[in-house]
């Protein structure tokens, strides 16, 4: 009797298709703030997300205690929560009322379980030019915030900002100057963001996550495309879809030392106007096709 090819063939066993790496993946809450959290929390297990980047302003709203069971109920961790910062104020009224708004920004971090909270250093005050003097006014703020927070258990990330928002959202341009700063605080207690969207443009950036090392404290990943939208803060880009080498970016951090979470956060109107699942299915496969 002639055995039937087609049938042996059939009955061959087929090599599976390798589940993708997402141990480090971490989805910040902004990528897709169309989601309520519990919705977001929800499409995270679903697909297999083990952590989130959370935001003040919405886990405010939906409440803190709150926001902290639902996301542990779900088995997520949160990488990070933005944000702390904005501590270039002259006055002493501007400069306390800062200070107090950092101090609950780390008592939300410990309430929610996170260990890092993200600064955004903050612009040039009304009618100033002293760059060096509003970053001086930086360092003197983590002075007194630092031993706060290594009290509480959180680390302070410094992010620096892409030099266009130098004036009114962070003095804070390059990861030098960003280092800068941490490094006159122990190691466990201030360190830097190293966002790709911000730093990718730097040629003294790689030199800059090198010397870094242990005090990377948060990776994030989005794309630069052009042209930017009118007022440029939500122009953000899609893995993918723009000049950033992201592979490469990913290896520089893997190199100095850094295998903590690789956080996506996007900002963009285009992004938001569609369904939140949807998009954050996407962004996983971005992030396996332009980052392992």
């Amino acid at each position: 009797m002639t055995e039937d090819p087609s049938s042996t063939a059939a009955a061959a066993p087929t090599a599976a298709t390798p589940t993708p790496d997402l141990s480090r993946f971490s989805i910040n809450q902004m990528t897709v703030r169309q989601l309520p959290l519990p919705q977001l929390t929800e499409a995270c297990v679903r697909l297999g997300i083990p952590g989130v980047g959370l935001w003040r302003a919405p886990v405010q709203e939906y409440g803190v205690e709150a926001a902290a069971r639902l996301v542990r109920d779900a088995g997520l961790a949160v990488t990070t929560l933005c944000r702390g910062g904005f501590l270039t104020a002259i006055d002493p009224a501007g400069r306390a009322e800062a200070l107090a708004d950092n101090r609950a920004a780390i008592d939300e971090a410990v309430a929610l379980g996170t260990d890092t909270l993200v600064l955004v250093s903050g612009g040039l005050p009304p009618g100033s030019r002293d760059l060096a003097g509003a970053r001086e006014r930086i360092a003197d703020a983590l002075a007194e915030l630092a031993p706060y927070a290594g009290e509480r258990g959180v680390r302070l990330a410094i992010e620096p900002l892409h030099p266009m928002f130098a004036s009114d959202r962070c003095v804070v341009s390059t990861l030098d100057q960003a280092l800068e700063l941490a490094e006159r605080f122990p190691a466990e207690q201030v360190g830097v963001v190293v966002d790709t969207y911000h730093v990718w443009w730097d040629d003294r950036a790689p030199a800059a996550v090198a010397r870094a090392a242990d005090r990377v404290f948060s990776f994030q990943l989005a794309d630069w495309t052009t042209p930017l939208p009118a007022g440029v803060l939500n122009g953000r880009g899609q893995l993918g879809d723009g000049s950033v080498d992201l592979r490469a970016w990913r290896a520089l951090v893997d190199a100095a030392g850094y295998d903590g979470p690789i956080e996506v956060e996007l900002f963009n109107d285009e992004l938001w106007k569609r369904d939140g699942v949807e998009l954050l299915t996407e962004v996983v496969e971005r992030y396996v096709t332009h980052s392992l």
